[in-house]
């Protein structure tokens, strides 16, 4: 704060009382009020010091008594009424979490349970009528829910709650009562009399925005059908119901930010529908469940985009909405999925799970692309990300439900390269990451499901596969390449070891091809018509082995130095050394003497021409010129 060091003594004490009501009321514009221990003494202390100096009698006199500059003092920082909590506020916090909120709904409990207790007593020792009985239970519940008003009314919101769900509970139990004990009204009156009672409790928690009471109204809303439950089939009266209350949920979502009351319908109505089908589905019955199984698993699939996020950074608004977009979509997904398969299977055909897979696939494709509309808000990228998930995993799951052997390798492996070609161009590091998994399980599934090759070598199923995985991952490290040259450098290191991962998986494949071709060669040769083999297969075999991992590390060294590929030369030294250990451990006890003189003599001719190219140095190794460390 800079003082006019030109007026007088006075009229600076009167700006500087000016400057610091100005200051006051900016502040408590803002809500903060300062405290008067440190303004208020600080106003007085300039106040005193000003009026303990004699007035000047002239400006000359009182330019030359100005005071020296004022040094700058430490200035403590003003308390704006915060203080952290003590363990006394905490512990205050916690009782009085225990006593307003955990004893209440205990206390619900147990009035519950003491009215039910009270009506069985009722009915045990004939004190009062059936009618009698149910007519006080029902004056009592509609007495505890007009009460509760009045507790609203001042104030007491948590306890009128208690008492609107005791209330309703009474209404409940009453009507339970004259329909399943004293059968003074049919089942439909009973069930149309509860539908009421959750309707009236739906539209209390929305008039007083009350999610307490949403979440009592759902809950009584799933137990009505148990209540009435006469032991019958009655599948278009309950799936109706059922559909209707997860209908009343979406409009409450809607309308108030009340995320937890989908947990609550999707978990109701998966145990109704799912009591229902164990106990009385059927066959005949195919048409009017997949009608009803489809509105269910579509309401579970769109709820999760009535969920509110903030639209600057999509981010949702609590932890309910959060797990919202999260563990709905997932189990409607699988739930889903598994209803319509043990559906389907009335067909007995191995087509309708493979093309329900594609349909699922392609649902999510779909919901990836629909856009925000009306109340339907924008798919925030978590959820997004989930549905491309759910589109690929049913897609990959499509292969296994009708194809098998060689058929679903392939199936994999295609599908990998195919989204690592859209990750490329789409530039989605989830894509990315599912494009390797399928590679991945497409790769696994070539070596451990291994078809028997014909008689005629390289001319078989087998070896057609594994040309058919060769030229996938040729492909990918050329995707990973191009991919690689055009990302950014925050993105362009993951796309670079994925090409020599791709490079590396190709020369492992074409050992192993090679090597399976080798073993039936002389499987085949050397099996006798009369059933016996003959005792020179194993090492006819183990010789051309050494040969072709001799073959095969030489080109690789030859490629290497062609393509300056550090990366591949490494891999053919790997292979040589494997090579070595093979030709001194198991070629020099087990081949005959013809041929273990031909596996020493290539190996040795191969190594001294290797290190002869190292030694010579021709192409510069040494200086690291124009080295290449990629594949």
């Amino acid at each position: 704060m800079e003082i006019n060091h030109s007026g007088s003594l006075e009229e600076q004490v009167v700006e500087l009382r000016s400057r610091v009501h100005r200051m006051e009321d900016a502040l408590a514009r803002r809500g903060i009020v300062l405290q008067d221990t440190v303004v208020q003494p600080a106003r007085q202390a300039s106040i005193a010091q000003a009026s303990a100096q004699p007035v000047p009698s002239s400006p000359a006199e009182a330019r030359s008594k100005q005071p020296d500059p004022p040094t700058k003092m430490p200035i403590a920082a003003p308390n704006f009424g915060y203080s952290a909590p003590t363990t006394a506020e905490v512990s205050r916090s916690l009782e009085n979490q225990i006593g307003s909120q955990w004893f209440n709904r205990i206390g619900i409990l147990a009035v519950l349970i003491a009215v039910a207790w009270f009506l069985k007593m009722a009915m045990d020792n004939h004190w009062i009528g059936p009618l009698g009985r149910v007519l006080i239970g029902l004056v009592a519940g509609a007495a505890f829910i007009a009460w509760s008003e009045r507790f609203r009314s001042r104030g007491y919101v948590f306890f009128s709650y208690s008492l609107k769900t005791v209330g309703s509970g009474t209404l409940y139990l009453s009507l339970w009562a004259a329909f399943s004990v004293y059968h003074l009204m049919p089942a439909g009156v009973a069930f149309a009399a509860m539908i009421l009672v959750t309707a009236f409790n739906g539209f209390m928690a929305w008039s007083q925005d009350a999610e307490l009471l949403a979440l009592y109204a759902i809950v009584g809303g799933i137990a009505t059908p148990l209540l009435v439950s006469t032991g019958e089939n009655h599948e278009i009266t309950l799936l109706t119901y059922l559909l209707v209350l997860d209908i009343a949920v979406l409009v409450l979502v809607v309308l108030r930010p009340w995320s937890r009351l989908l947990f609550c319908a999707f978990l109701g109505s998966v145990l109704l529908f799912g009591g229902w089908w164990s106990e009385y589905y059927s066959d005949a019955q195919f048409g009017r469940t997949l009608f009803f199984l489809t509105c269910f698993f579509l309401i579970g699939a769109f709820a999760p985009r009535l969920v509110r996020i903030d639209m600057e950074d999509g981010t949702p608004h609590s932890r309910w909405d959060s797990l919202a977009l999260v563990v709905l979509p997932v189990a409607n997904a699988s739930l889903g999925f598994i209803a319509f398969y043990i559906l389907f299977d009335w067909f007995k055909s191995d087509w309708a799970g493979a093309w329900l897979a594609v349909g699922f696939a392609a649902f999510y494709l779909v919901m990836l692309r629909l856009p925000a509309r009306g109340r339907l808000r924008e798919s925030p990228a978590l959820l997004s990300s989930l549905h491309l998930t759910a589109a690929v995993v049913f897609l990959t799951m499509a292969l296994p439900l009708k194809t098998q052997g060689r058929w679903l390798t392939i199936g994999w492996l295609a599908e990998g390269a195919v989204l690592l070609w859209a990750a490329a161009r789409l530039r989605l590091r989830l894509l990315r990451v599912l494009a390797l998994l399928c590679l991945a399980m497409g790769f696994v599934a070539l070596i451990a499901i291994n078809p028997t090759a014909s008689v005629t070598p390289f001319i078989n199923q087998r070896f057609a596969s594994y040309c058919a995985a060769i030229a996938v991952f040729a492909f990918a490290g050329w995707v990973a390449i191009k991919a690689g040259a055009k990302e950014g450098a925050e993105y362009r290191g993951s796309w670079l070891v994925i090409a020599p991962a791709a490079l590396l998986a190709v020369n492992v494949l074409i050992l192993l091809a090679v090597g399976f071709e080798i073993d039936s060669f002389w499987w085949n040769l050397s099996w006798r018509g009369d059933g016996a083999m003959l005792h020179d297969y194993e090492m006819h075999a183990q010789f051309t082995y050494s040969a072709w991992f001799m073959v095969f590390g030489a080109i690789l060294l030859t490629v290497g130095f062609w393509r300056r590929s550090a990366f591949l030369r490494w891999q053919a030294l790997v292979l040589l050394a494997a090579t070595i250990v093979k030709v001194f451990l198991y070629d020099m006890s087990e081949l005959s003497q013809g041929y273990r003189i031909l596996s020493f003599l290539g190996l040795g001719a191969l190594l001294l021409a290797v290190s002869f190219v190292y030694q010579r140095d021709w192409l510069k190794l040494r200086a690291g010129d124009g080295e290449k460390h990629e594949g």
